[in-house]
């Protein structure tokens, strides 16, 4: 499994523009009315706003930035077996699988010190539901 760092931001350009003033190569900003959502940063992290998170987990709180290690599966099954394997061994599901409106499919389970841990699968666009609002 391929982990990445997934950073949820309060402003994606600024956090952007520091990416790249540290050297990385930062490619464009997902946008939508106007307003910077997303990035993913080659060899560095991916970058989320917080209503883009909030539009998959509205548990998250309003106007707070966070840290999650996504680890990326080689098929959506994959997100399924691991996330009820880690629930059976104790661990709480934060988000259950779910098909992403990215494409993906997606759970998050909480770590023992309630770290949030994605697991994705690759994008499929027959999967891929409508955006979210």
């Amino acid at each position: 499994m391929d982990p990445t760092i997934d950073l949820t931001v309060k402003d994606v350009r600024a956090s952007a523009e520091f990416y790249a003033a540290l050297g990385l190569d930062v490619p464009d900003v997902w946008e939508q009315d106007g307003q910077a959502h997303h990035v993913q940063i080659a060899d560095g992290p991916m970058l989320n706003s917080i209503a883009l998170t909030k539009g998959y987990d509205a548990s998250w709180p309003d106007d707070t930035p966070g840290v999650m290690f996504v680890f990326h599966v080689d098929d959506r099954a994959s997100v399924d077996r691991r996330h009820a394997a880690l629930v059976a061994a104790g661990y709480a599901s934060h988000l259950d699988p779910f098909d992403a409106f990215w494409g993906s499919r997606y759970a998050v389970v909480d770590d023992p010190d309630g770290n949030h841990v994605g697991i994705m699968s690759p994008q499929d666009g027959e999967h891929q539901p409508a955006p979210v609002a």
